[in-house]
């Protein structure tokens, strides 16, 4: 017999659509950049494994890393130093580290629908209640303030937020980050910022949480602006006070983060993040062939994304998002429903556009195809 807290989560619906797909189909369903790290942080890889970094590291990972990242968010607030940083294995284990230090049985949540397939069974993991706050299609998926407001109770511990947002791309301005800030401080709420894509934008810059408040933890990766998705390498901002307790979450889920991909990281922040630069770039160039094939689909629209490299496209096809995605998957592509995210997304595919631009092609073209044949049927 398991714990009772093992039936209360499962596989994501993303990670179920990969392990279920044939090596041969094209793959729109997963967060992973087509790209290789930078050739310099390749080398400090390899130098670091070979002239001794390969045994522990401090537990909230090296402090020469802590300070450069330190120093990335000194000009939001001054006083930030490298005792506000952890390294964490991913903004995964930042994101289940800080629930640990925050979340008590009984606590309810606020978590984004749709929302990153993590934040609602860290909160069940650990007792916790998420609580679901919509987020409407028709306002570009940014969330509506008052309305979150109408779910807190005397139980709500934390809201969390995640901008630019995985599955939808919104970005929130900066006008929303201020509200939901207010809304915190007058219900003393935590925020929990997933900020992993913030490298990542379009059309405005991210407002980032950190030094607005001292109620904040800001989540962060490098699996995604360094195209090291393996190396499992993120960190967390917080106040210290609370990093000091954070960090005990993570000393006992790991011990710390691998240390020579730590020493590969810091040679990518000092080359300036030039290369998620170039990505972006790319980025932002199948975004414009995202759009433009999902326009020829028939019964689909879609909000453009404003960060990150997903389009979450709407359907009136009678069939569910899970339904669908198997449709599309019989026929060699891989998606994922957008039911993964939540219930809003019940009628979406969250369409990754981190594949190449052949994939891309091919990918969407059967998609037409499938839209065409749904709408005649």
């Amino acid at each position: 017999m398991v714990a009772h807290r093992a039936r209360e989560v499962d596989i994501s619906g993303i990670r179920r659509m990969f392990e279920a797909a044939p090596p041969t189909a094209i793959n729109l369903g997963l967060g992973e950049p087509n790209f290789e790290p930078p050739g310099a942080v390749l080398d400090a890889y390899c130098h670091a494994v070979r002239n001794g970094g390969n045994h522990y590291g401090p537990s909230a990972g090296l402090p020469a890393l802590r300070q450069k990242i330190s120093e990335r968010y000194r000009a939001r607030a001054p006083e930030t130093s490298r005792d506000n940083v952890i390294i964490t294995a991913g903004g995964s284990e930042a994101l289940m580290a800080t629930a640990f230090a925050l979340y008590d049985p009984g606590d309810e949540i606020l978590v984004p629908d749709p929302g990153f397939v993590l934040y609602a069974p860290h909160a069940r993991l650990l007792g916790a209640e998420p609580v679901a706050y919509g987020l409407d299609e028709k306002r570009a998926f940014l969330p509506d303030v008052g309305s979150i407001e109408r779910l807190v109770t005397a139980r709500t511990r934390a809201i969390v937020i995640n901008s630019p947002s995985n599955p939808t791309g919104a970005v929130l301005p900066e006008k929303t980050v201020e509200e939901i800030i207010a809304l915190a401080e007058r219900h003393n709420l935590h925020i929990v910022s997933d900020e992993v894509y913030d490298q990542i934008v379009y059309d405005r810059p991210v407002t980032s949480f950190w030094g607005r408040t001292d109620r904040v933890v800001v989540v962060n990766s490098f699996s995604k602006t360094l195209a090291a998705t393996g190396w499992r390498i993120g960190f967390l901002v917080a106040p210290r006070a609370l990093a000091v307790e954070i960090n005990k979450m993570h000393y006992h889920i790991m011990a710390c983060a691998s240390t020579p991909a730590q020493s590969a990281v810091l040679a990518g922040l000092e080359g300036g993040l030039s290369s998620t630069r170039t990505m972006t770039r790319e980025f932002r160039a199948r975004r414009a062939i995202v759009l433009r094939e999902l326009a020829r689909c028939p019964g689909m629209t879609c909000v453009p994304p404003a960060g990150a490299f997903y389009a979450f496209p709407r359907f009136s096809w009678p069939e569910t998002a899970t339904e669908a995605a198997q449709a599309l998957l019989s026929r060699g592509l891989i998606t994922t429903p957008g039911d993964a995210f939540g219930s809003r997304g019940a009628k979406h595919l969250r369409i990754s556009f981190a594949a190449s631009r052949t994939d891309l092609t091919r990918g969407l073209a059967i998609l037409r195809e499938y839209a065409q044949e749904a709408k005649r049927a």
